[in-house]
């Protein structure tokens, strides 16, 4: 019987080994501010190993991470009113926008291809990477349907070598961030995570 294949342990300090494997298209878990993610460059073979690793179904799109605002452009075709106010009252921090997506967005990170999920992460590392690498397709570090995993032991109990090349060391807080469907006439809650319903509806009424 073989053994079987761990993805290799990386520590957050060997930046250089976690941007080389990404750029070889590999799928790589990261700690954020809110729970481990699997992280792929944002192109077809990548995202498709990120779907593949978690048994996603491709009609849910694959969220977005970015570095900073100015990485929003190159992600959403537009940025509606809403989208704008919570972003400037939460980002970087654990809240996903679901905006109207940039074609060639759509057409990647699955779904019905018309709107993206993005979030800026308030993380050193995220934020590094995706400066480094442009913005990157990030879904939480699990199988599809089941929980999250919170540290770098709990992903390589989950994963082999094949699915995830490298985990990076670290812990995440475990809580993930509300997701808000900037894309209708209201925004709408589509998960309440670290951030309450009800705070997002008070920066949206100021």
């Amino acid at each position: 019987m073989s053994r079987r294949q761990l993805p290799a342990l990386v520590s957050a300090d060997e930046l250089s080994a976690v941007l080389e494997r990404l750029t070889e298209g590999a799928v790589v878990a990261v700690p954020t501010d809110t729970v481990f993610g699997l992280a792929a460059l944002l192109t077809p073979r990548s995202v498709a190993r990120v779907f593949a690793a978690k048994g996603r179904p491709a009609d849910l799109a694959l969220p977005v991470l970015i570095g900073g605002r100015g990485q929003v452009g190159g992600i959403a075709s537009s940025v509606p009113s809403a989208a704008a106010a919570l972003a400037g009252r939460f980002w970087p921090g654990p809240l996903t926008l679901v905006v109207p997506a940039r074609r060639r967005i759509g057409a990647l990170v699955g779904g019905a291809g018309r709107s993206v999920g993005i979030r800026w992460p308030d993380h050193p590392l995220i934020e590094e990477l995706c400066l480094s690498l442009g913005p990157l397709a990030v879904t939480s570090a699990n199988r599809h349907g089941e929980p999250p995993c919170t540290s770098a032991d709990e992903v390589r109990a989950r994963f082999v070598a094949h699915e995830v090349a490298a985990v990076v060391e670290g812990r995440a807080a475990g809580v993930p961030s509300t997701v808000v469907d900037c894309t209708g006439r209201r925004p709408s809650c589509l998960r309440e995570g670290a951030i309450g319903w009800a705070e997002i509806e008070a920066t949206l009424s100021e």
